[in-house]
């Protein structure tokens, strides 16, 4: 365990629910640190299933204002999502309580094993869960941190994004480029799946991973084009190589396993082995999470798809033979929809055929800093349909789903809970 972080220190952490957060606050649990976590949707009435898990798992749930802070608090964590005036920011600046960014908690509790950072524009979360199953299967034992939980592992106590075995063993840990805080990683291996222009520029998204790439020690295994765009760094570049027959659907996850295949062998898997256990990933939830039984009227899919990159590739890898695929999306944020307009109107239009829909929602606002004009659901929804596709704004869920037992419905987005919640409820009536 990092010597900044002793058995018995309280740590506080803001934002408990979000994905990258949950995750911290079970390693400081298991570090033997007592653990109070708040969050805005507990305190709006909404309390979010993990948060269950989480209290089982040891974490003391508070309000998010500021009272569970105190002098003998040993650090606040928070997110880059954290605004500057949020109550427990001004009770830790007042109290001299040190701030600790959730990457950086991560980076220190890791370890001292390898570490195998898993990287991208795309695909992370998808591959962290793999590799770290592939590598269990192969006998490497290896402690994963997961953007989203592999379902297989998950119990009443442990949410599944989190398993730990042995602080010496391989450490497989998403880490996240939208903040920058995957350069606070100096890894043995990384993957670098894709690189798009999402979060930033496109220039300053090939820079920022090439400073990423600098620092690995051994190799990286690069998805298509990336090794190209990277171009000249000091660490061993390898590509992926061909995607494989998966059973996950989409041709992004053929490309997604045989990044993982070359991950795996980089840890010192046998190739036929490490295939094996590949063939037999169960996926991690709402990355293309099916909600129904194969074969049993209706499909339903749950997906975190909040880029146009991946609304493309889940689009197309749930659209039936027969059939009309109905795509919900709700954007994630006003900024995201402003900066990548354009290339949602053509991820959606480019892919969807003469009988498909694309329902949009309004934009998911989870408080903070307020909105200021700028284009929303309704602009998105016009863009759609100038491009040749149908496309219809809604302003809430649907109360009611008229589908034919040969159509499918796909739910996708980030952030907003109600998402997953929808897709079951749909499913259920099924």
């Amino acid at each position: 365990m990092s010597s900044d972080f002793r058995k018995g220190d309280h740590v506080h952490v803001s934002g408990v629910g979000g994905v990258g957060m949950n995750a911290v606050a079970q390693l400081l649990v298991s570090a033997g640190c007592r653990v109070t976590g708040s969050d805005r949707f507990l305190d709006q009435g909404t309390r979010l299933p993990v948060l269950e898990v989480l209290e089982r798992a040891g974490v003391e749930l508070v309000p998010q204002d500021g009272s569970a802070l105190t002098a003998a608090t040993r650090a606040l964590v928070i997110s880059t999502a954290v605004e500057a005036d949020n109550p427990e920011r001004v009770s830790a600046k007042t109290l001299a309580i040190r701030e600790w960014h959730r990457a950086e908690v991560l980076a220190a509790l890791a370890g001292p094993g390898p570490v195998v950072a898993i990287a991208g524009t795309s695909g992370k979360t998808t591959c962290t869960g793999w590799l770290a199953w592939v590598l269990t299967a192969c006998g490497k034992q290896p402690n994963m941190v997961n953007g989203a939980a592999v379902p297989a592992w998950r119990t009443e106590g442990q949410p599944g994004n989190v398993r730990l075995t042995h602080p010496d063993h391989p450490w497989v840990i998403e880490v996240d480029e939208s903040d920058r805080s995957l350069l606070r990683f100096h890894p043995k291996v990384a993957l670098i799946n894709t690189l798009t222009e999402d979060h930033h520029s496109m220039a300053e998204t090939v820079e920022l991973f090439r400073t990423f790439a600098g620092q690995v020690s051994d190799c990286v295994v690069c998805g298509i084009g990336v090794r190209d765009l990277l171009g000249d760094v000091p660490v061993s570049l390898e590509d992926a190589g061909e995607e494989l027959e998966v059973p996950l659907p989409g041709r992004h996850n053929g490309r997604n396993a045989a990044a993982v295949l070359k991950l795996a062998v980089a840890c010192g898997c046998d190739p036929e082995e490490a295939l094996l256990a590949i063939r037999t990933y169960p996926g991690v939830e709402r990355r293309l999470e099916r909600k129904t039984i194969p074969g049993a009227g209706l499909q339903v899919f749950d997906d975190y798809a909040h880029n146009p990159e991946k609304i493309a590739a889940a689009l197309e890898a749930v659209q039936p033979a027969n059939g009309k695929l109905v795509a919900l999306w709700r954007p994630h944020g006003f900024a995201p929809l402003q900066h990548n307009f354009e290339a949602f109107a053509d991820a959606f239009a480019q892919v969807l055929r003469s009988e498909d829909e694309a329902w949009i929602l309004p934009v998911f606002y989870a408080g903070g800093t307020a909105p200021t004009g700028g284009k929303g659901h309704a602009d998105l929804v016009e863009a759609i349909r100038a491009r040749g596709a149908y496309a219809a704004a809604l302003e809430s869920y649907p109360s009611r789903i008229d589908l034919s037992p040969e159509d499918v419905l796909l739910v996708m987005g980030a952030r907003d809970p109600e998402l997953p919640v929808f897709a079951e409820r749909v499913a259920k009536r099924f």
